[in-house]
């Protein structure tokens, strides 16, 4: 077992129980952060990237939690060691993340009518369905969060170490809040799809499908916009 696998399993897992659980949270029936608005939605989310690294790095792994991290290092460093074993534990623990996000929010999933929000619990969907458009915007999400990682790493910026969990949580908040709106800012293809099949799989009462016809999206756009986003990084410098 490759370094940093339970690291990386158990932040990621860490990172889905709080970012799918803020979701939950404000969209299932009878919660008491119900209907508390898109704000919420994403601190939530920049909290649970920087609780999700702080646990990943505390248990000796880099704190990527994502594979379109993963790749984009691998590619822009040939370093490509620790990509499959990292990805599956990026997937294995977002899927044990959103059981957990079920359990925590057991009695709402039959209090909900709306299988649309159900399903926006586990995983993003477009607000406008285009699937090119939508692409591109994963595409820009993507690259958006690995270009300002690669300037957080710089020599110019020489960021410490300790810090930089609370600014890459910021990074993903600034994200969500500019570039959210159009599909929701998977910027993560286990984010997504770790949680899509949880989704597919658990008994979660009234649920509906699992929208596998936009489920490539959330998963090619990130790692597109990454790979582009460090090989820009590295070209000019900044790594």
């Amino acid at each position: 077992m490759a370094v940093g696998f339970i690291g990386e399993l158990m932040g990621t897992a860490t990172l889905i129980l709080f970012g799918d659980g803020v979701v939950a949270n404000v969209l299932l029936a009878k919660n008491k952060g119900q209907n508390s608005g898109w704000i919420v939605i994403t601190a939530g989310w920049a909290f649970a990237v920087l609780c999700g690294v702080l646990v990943a790095v505390a248990a000796g792994a880099p704190g990527h939690l994502n594979p379109a991290v993963t790749l984009a290092f691998a590619t822009a460093t040939g370093d490509w060691s620790n990509v499959v074993p990292f990805i599956a534990a990026q997937f294995i623990g977002a899927f044990i993340g959103a059981i957990l996000v079920w359990l925590a929010h057991l009695m709402h999933w039959g209090e909900t009518e709306d299988q649309g929000l159900k399903l926006a619990v586990f995983c993003t969907g477009p607000a406008i369905r285009n699937y090119g458009a939508n692409l591109v915007t994963e595409i820009i999400g993507g690259f958006a969060l690995l270009f300002v990682v690669a300037a957080i790493g710089s020599k110019g910026v020489a960021t410490p170490g300790y810090l930089a969990p609370f600014i890459v949580g910021m990074v993903v908040w600034g994200i969500g809040v500019s570039l959210g709106g159009p599909t929701g800012y998977a910027i993560n293809p286990a984010r997504d799809l770790g949680p899509r099949i949880a989704h597919a799989v658990l008994p979660i009462a009234g649920k509906g499908g699992s929208d596998w016809g936009y489920s490539w999206v959330p998963v090619v756009g990130p790692v597109i916009g990454g790979i582009v986003a460090l090989m820009l990084a590295k070209a000019t410098g900044m790594m």
